[in-house]
């Protein structure tokens, strides 16, 4: 059965301009992303949380020590699961009057997760990275500070600092230029991207 990951909007808008906002766990991006939301901007939701908490559901919660492409049952189904819902988001069909989506997480993440924790995958998996693209991608640098644990999210600190490292190495091999957010407020987070995208 295949899951849909889409927002609730209904209408494309050409000429969009797709926008990444990655970074490690507890980095402070998801606060981001509800951020622009509230100011009127389109934006589509990380899914892994949901596919975490289904795959704790139907398995042994004591197995899940580390990130969930790791401790999964079978990774690789997970792996492309997650690599499949990514692209269906980049489809969202949006209706607003925005001339810029904001996604939390790219299609990307996915590789760079798997390079980080040393699992292999093949060119015909890589293919997606080229045929969907963003215009930009923005990173939150690990913040030791604001770090935390939850039920869906298992990695340490330093695990953490080493995501950061692969998604900046992984988005850059896929010919991204990647634009780091300063540690910041939300609301000053908020600020450098609508000022950095010219919106302001």
């Amino acid at each position: 059965m295949r899951i849909h990951y889409f927002c609730a909007y209904n209408t494309v808008l050409l000429n969009l301009t797709k926008v990444v906002i990655t970074g490690g766990p507890s980095t402070g991006k998801t606060s981001v992303i509800e951020s622009l939301e509230q100011k009127g901007y389109p934006c589509v939701h990380e899914l892994i949380r949901t596919m975490t908490a289904a795959e704790k559901n139907a398995g042994e919660e004591k197995d899940f020590t580390t990130n969930p492409i790791v401790s999964v049952k079978d990774p690789k189904k997970f792996n492309q699961m997650l690599l499949d819902g990514r692209i269906e988001q980049y489809h969202t069909p949006f209706d607003a009057d925005s001339p810029v989506a904001f996604f939390d997480r790219g299609i990307p993440d996915v590789h760079s997760y798997m390079n980080c924790f040393g699992q292999s995958y093949d060119k015909a998996f890589e293919q997606p990275c080229y045929d969907y693209r963003y215009e930009h991608v923005l990173l939150m640098p690990p913040w030791e500070e604001i770090y935390a644990v939850d039920n869906e999210r298992f990695e340490t600190y330093e695990e953490s600092v080493k995501i950061f490292e692969s998604l900046k190495k992984t988005y850059t091999h896929f010919g991204y230029q990647v634009e780091l957010i300063p540690k910041a407020s939300i609301d000053e987070r908020t600020d450098f991207i609508l000022d950095f995208l010219n919106l302001t």
